[in-house]
């Protein structure tokens, strides 16, 4: 299985930064998606930002895209969201996700249902 530990949120003023980062290990896949996703408080977990580790190409909600970077660090097996320009509507508990080895992940990356591993969230207010 899959353990992924979040770290990096915390409280910021609006148009500040955050580094988030998701700690993976107990695995040796080589083809896999990856999501940062996030859960205000009473709407529902929406993913933000995919990545495919065959070629690192990432892709973007309208929300994040200009704002957030997702990258990976492949040596370290540590996937990065680099939140700029923060807004009070950012606000929430944002979550790593990985997927299973599959399929390029361009048209599904933001299927929640594609990820049977989950972190337990790292929070990020905004004021």
């Amino acid at each position: 299985d899959v353990q992924l530990v979040e770290s990096g949120g915390g409280s910021v003023q609006a148009g500040g930064s955050l580094r988030l980062s998701c700690a993976a290990s107990g695995y040796t896949y080589s083809s896999y998606c990856m999501a940062w996703l996030r859960q205000a408080p009473g709407k529902e977990r929406e993913a933000i930002a995919g990545i495919w580790s065959g070629d690192d190409a990432a892709y973007y909600t309208d929300s994040a895209l200009g704002r957030f970077t997702i990258s990976r660090d492949n040596t370290n097996n540590t996937l990065y969201l680099q939140t700029n320009s923060l807004k009070p509507e950012d606000t929430a508990r944002y979550y790593c996700a990985h997927d299973r080895p599959g399929p390029p992940c361009r048209d599904s990356w933001e299927s929640i249902s594609r990820y049977p591993y989950w972190g337990q969230g790292t929070q990020v207010t905004v004021s």
